[in-house]
């Protein structure tokens, strides 16, 4: 059983954050993830596109923005449990909470934060009649562990930051990387279109466009992929494994069955004190949640992060008082013994 004070579902940008405002309360924090990674959808669907609404960053990549706000955390030693989905909620005598994942691991927490974004994601299959036969024997939609693939055969399809920055990637780690996308154009990034175009030019990605995978030939594994080029042409191609990147389908999963207030697709909150749901010690922040006048913004997220943590101090402390202290006054003191301050003013004295 892992214990904590908060336990935040959701690691995401406002799951992360609500790390470092509980930090500052000295309230500990564990987050779960459905997601192989911390960042949620700023890691997972557009590392590399620019968002220019974070203040005091007039431009930060999505992947710069969750290795920043790591940083930020380190010295709080959150704990995470990724790869997995927050699947059951059960409430104890005691008012604390057991969360149990779908792949059983459970935690015990006092306060309950859902930062889910939009929820958990689903990959976004694409419509082959037999690709399910073959999921997790050579299809995959999520690449995990990038040595899954060293020294094989990969057929990547899609036209987003996610095929392009894999097809990059592995083109170290595979034997060969073909990159199939149905347009001419990609919506990644400048730098990750050019890069593949370089890599196509050096012999050392395969792009096919315009086209589309269309069937997956195998037995009890992936053995190749049939391919429809624009103007009917069929093909087929050798392949050890077959990875569609369609981006990830947003949903509240079994979160929906928690018995929280839900409305569309969003979970109903009190904005105007704490962001807590209609369960008592359940809070919700983030895109996750809805309100009167709700905006589904970053920073918007961090507010409710910060007040929301202001609240779990009081349920999990009744008895005590918190002063708030800005932390260019107080400075931060992290769980690993670390501690950052302003400088000291030197006071001299003048004869």
């Amino acid at each position: 059983m892992i214990t904590t004070d908060i336990l935040i579902i959701g690691a995401g940008p406002t799951g992360l954050f609500t790390v470092f405002e509980a930090g500052l309360l000295k309230l500990r924090c564990h987050l779960i993830d459905a997601l192989p990674q911390a960042g949620g959808q700023c890691s997972e669907i557009y590392p590399k596109k620019p968002i220019y609404d974070i203040p005091a960053y007039p431009e930060i990549l999505a992947g710069d923005l969750t290795d920043k706000l790591m940083e930020q955390i380190k010295q709080f030693e959150p704990g995470f449990t990724l790869g997995e989905r927050a699947e059951t909620i059960e409430k104890q005598e005691d008012e604390t909470f057991i969360v149990t994942t779908n792949k059983g691991t459970k935690h015990q927490a006092k306060v309950v934060a859902i930062a889910g974004g939009l929820g958990s994601f689903e990959p976004r299959k694409p419509p082959i009649p037999n690709i399910a036969d073959f999921e997790d024997k050579g299809v995959e939609y999520i690449i995990r562990d990038p040595e899954f693939y060293r020294d094989k055969k990969v057929v990547i399809s899609g036209g987003g930051d996610s095929a392009l920055d894999w097809s990059i990637f592995l083109t170290d780690v595979a034997s060969s990387v073909t990159l199939i996308h149905r347009r001419n154009e990609f919506r990644g990034a400048l730098d990750s279109v050019e890069k593949v175009q370089e890599l196509k030019d050096a012999g050392k990605i395969n792009m096919i466009t315009p086209a589309e995978v269309k069937g997956i030939i195998g037995t009890d594994k992936v053995a190749g992929v049939s391919v429809v080029q624009k103007g009917g042409e069929e093909f087929t191609i050798e392949t050890d494994h077959f990875i569609p990147l369609f981006g990830l389908s947003p949903k509240l999963g079994p979160i929906a069955n928690w018995g929280l207030e839900i409305e569309k697709n969003a979970i109903k909150v009190n904005n105007a004190l704490d962001y807590q749901t209609n369960i008592p010690g359940i809070y919700a922040i983030g895109d996750v949640n809805t309100y009167p006048g709700k905006l589904k913004l970053i920073l918007c997220g961090f507010h409710e992060a910060t007040l929301m943590c202001q609240s779990a101090f009081q349920r999990i402390f009744p008895d005590k008082k918190y002063v708030m202290k800005y932390t260019t006054v107080g400075g931060v003191d992290g769980f690993d013994g670390t501690r950052k301050e302003a400088p000291k003013a030197v006071v001299k004295k003048i004869e």
